[in-house]
């Protein structure tokens, strides 16, 4: 698999164009600075933002402060504030044209995510969005949830509870306004794609003349395999061949104006105002896609920059990103000639705005935000079941707690499910999961648990919507998957590693209910686990058995450290985390802590015998002090840990 990790592309190529372009400003050439306007030829507009993720009022924390040029800070972030400078920008503007490269909807924000994501079309919709890429994480649920529910607002089981929720206007949802493309996500078996690759927009020339100009569209190669986007029924194809082809197409049909919308980023320098020393795959593209291509726009990387590149020929296009959750709004200023339609390279101006928060705000969209943080507000306290008693992440000696119990057997649980309306037809046969493991200390990122779950005594044992949401998930799916019993004994090997100084690390995985293990405690990592003594339905394992093991997605692709489990075959994908376990409490009805019993220790008390020491990740602060989103988080935890070459082998590290 690919690594797209944030890291410098090192090709002689590349070395030679960085060298031309740092320090080169957002102007084609020094014409562009001067013309403000140029009646000669046809002005378009194309303003762009990426990466929202559904937060409607702006991202909390750190995330809500970007800096300029001179390292001056600015507040942003909110769609309320983002629709009054939408509006003035587009102010007396004849052709603009408002897209977004990704990710718009799909993130960390309760008051979007837990309504199926549907607040953040309905404030794109408001603030008259265009069309969009699509990004990874626009398949966070699956294709048809993106192409059915999402663009065209077809409901699924259950309506009001689940999908299809009465939006600010008292109506139910009704999909997007504005269509999303990709070119090079496909269908795994077929290959055929699953939105269309490009669209063509004419802009008004006067005198009743219209000319065209078309947008290519690439979602990050590797979507499929992210943890979060995980769809082994799909797959990404390569973005440069894609991207020539596409360019290729566009100019047979007469399109002489192209632009490049990208789900893939690059990191440009700390100042969103320019950019300067360009690293990372949209870069690399930059270098070597289409001339034909006259501006790039790029996301996925949560970066700010705005710059000119040099096309293979030589010849300067803007290539920007606009950071991430409503920070920025970038514009790009084309010039048109009036007869062929091409763009005057020369006369090409960008500039990326702050969402500053120092206007009034749009009272529409204001009202959208604040409707569905109420929404939210009340929606978190909603009854889904009761608790007999607490479930807490404190473990005993053996790595064992009632939470990471109640855990592994939700994973069993939803390992089990039937697939839904919402899931994508075809891939692999939806084979029950046999056992489940959950990842309580990983040593590499965040553990699923956040949170524990606490009998509130007023209420008899309530548990709340939010209570749930908030104690376990990321956002990623479980997935159940064929491993073999060696495998399965390789990873629970894997518990144990010993440390610099002759210590011991411990990285408790939490097992199903119906799994049994005892280990050597005076035995050394790697010799602890016996298979005769793990029991799976009261039957010992079969290292050359194959197993059905239902885990969290991170966990099978190594994101947690368990490189045993890589090579796993026939995956399945099932229901994100969040909203699966919501739906194993409403089934449970009542939730009843499991005894400690399913793991053991023999040998504890003979001399040299250790249990080993469990390391916590610490809870990762902002820059003011705040809590980093723990989905945020995680991807950060990993990154660090990749950096102090801390990674097991075999793992990746994925931008959001």
């Amino acid at each position: 698999m690919r690594d797209i990790g944030r890291r410098s592309f090192v090709t002689a190529a590349g070395a030679m164009a960085t060298a031309s372009a740092i320090g080169t400003n957002a102007y084609a050439t020094g014409h562009a600075r001067d013309a403000a306007t140029a009646d000669e030829y046809v002005d378009v507009q194309l303003l762009n933002i990426t990466d929202l993720h559904g937060y409607l009022q702006g991202a909390p924390g750190a995330n809500s402060v970007i800096t300029g040029t001179g390292g001056k800070r600015y507040t942003v972030g909110g769609v309320a504030y983002m629709a009054a400078h939408l509006e003035r920008l587009r102010d007396g503007r004849r052709n603009s044209l408002f897209f977004a490269p990704g990710d718009l909807f799909s993130g960390w924000e309760f008051d979007a995510a837990s309504f199926a994501d549907e607040p953040t079309i309905e404030a794109l919709n408001a603030m008259r969005l265009d069309f969009a890429s699509a990004g990874n994480h626009e398949f966070d649920k699956s294709a048809v949830f993106l192409t059915d529910h999402m663009a065209r607002g077809r409901s699924f089981p259950v309506v009001g509870r689940d999908v299809s929720f009465t939006d600010s206007t008292g109506h139910r949802f009704r999909g997007a306004n504005f269509p999303y493309y990709s070119a090079n996500m496909v269908w795994h078996d077929s290959g055929k794609r699953v939105l269309p690759p490009y669209n063509i927009v004419h802009v008004d020339a006067g005198g009743g003349r219209r000319l065209p100009i078309g947008f290519i569209h690439l979602t990050a190669i590797g979507t499929e395999s992210f943890p979060g986007s995980y769809q082994p029924g799909l797959r990404t194809l390569d973005e440069l061949e894609t991207a020539n082809r596409c360019a290729a197409a566009l100019k047979s049909q007469g399109v002489n104006a192209i632009v490049l919308s990208m789900h893939d980023g690059a990191v440009a320098g700390a100042d969103f105002e320019s950019g300067s020393n360009p690293s990372g795959p949209a870069y690399e593209l930059a270098l070597r896609v289409s001339p034909d291509i006259d501006a790039i726009v790029t996301g996925h990387w949560h970066c700010a920059f705005t710059m000119m590149v040099p096309d293979p020929k030589g010849v300067p296009r803007p290539f920007v990103e606009a950071g991430c959750y409503g920070q920025i709004i970038n514009e790009i200023n084309l010039r048109l000639d009036p007869v062929s339609g091409k763009v005057i390279r020369s006369l090409t101006t960008s500039v990326n705005h702050p969402n500053t928060r120092d206007i009034a705000p749009d009272r529409e969209l204001k009202e959208i935000a604040d409707y569905w943080a109420g929404y939210g507000a009340r929606r978190a306290r909603t009854r889904i079941g009761t608790q007999s008693a607490s479930f807490t992440r404190r473990r005993n000696e053996l790595g064992e707690s009632t939470m990471g119990n109640l855990v592994a057997d939700w994973a069993l649980w939803a390992g089990g499910q039937p697939h839904g309306p919402m899931d994508d037809p075809g891939g692999n046969r939806n084979v029950p999961a046999e056992l489940a493991v959950i990842a309580l200390a990983p040593r590499v990122g965040a553990a699923i648990i956040s949170g524990d779950l606490v009998r509130d005594e007023a209420s008899d044992g309530v548990v709340t919507f939010g209570q749930a949401w908030n104690a376990v998930g990321f956002g990623d799916p479980i997935v159940t998957a064929t491993v073999t019993g060696r495998q399965i004994h390789d990873a629970l090997e894997q518990q144990w590693a010993p440390t610099t100084g002759g210590g011991l690390s411990f990285s408790p995985l939490a097992v199903s209910g119906n799994v049994r293990y005892t280990f050597d405690a005076a035995a050394p990592a790697g010799h602890r686990i016996d298979p005769a003594d793990v029991l799976i339905d009261g039957k010992p394992l079969d290292v050359a058995r194959r197993y059905r093991l239902a885990a969290p997605s991170y966990t099978l692709i190594n994101q947690d450290g368990f490189s045993a489990f890589t090579g796993f075959t026939e995956p399945v994908r099932h229901t994100r985390d969040f909203e699966s376990f919501i739906a194993y409490v409403r089934t449970e009805r009542e939730l009843k802590p499991a005894e400690a019993h399913r793991v053991t220790a023999k040998n504890a008390d003979r001399p040299g015998a250790r249990l080993g020491s469990v390391s916590e990740h610490q809870q990762l602060l902002a820059a003011d002090g705040g809590l980093v989103p723990r989905q945020e988080a995680a991807l950060l935890a990993a990154l660090a840990d990749e950096v102090e070459g801390q990674r097991a082998p075999g793992g990746f590290r994925v931008p959001c």
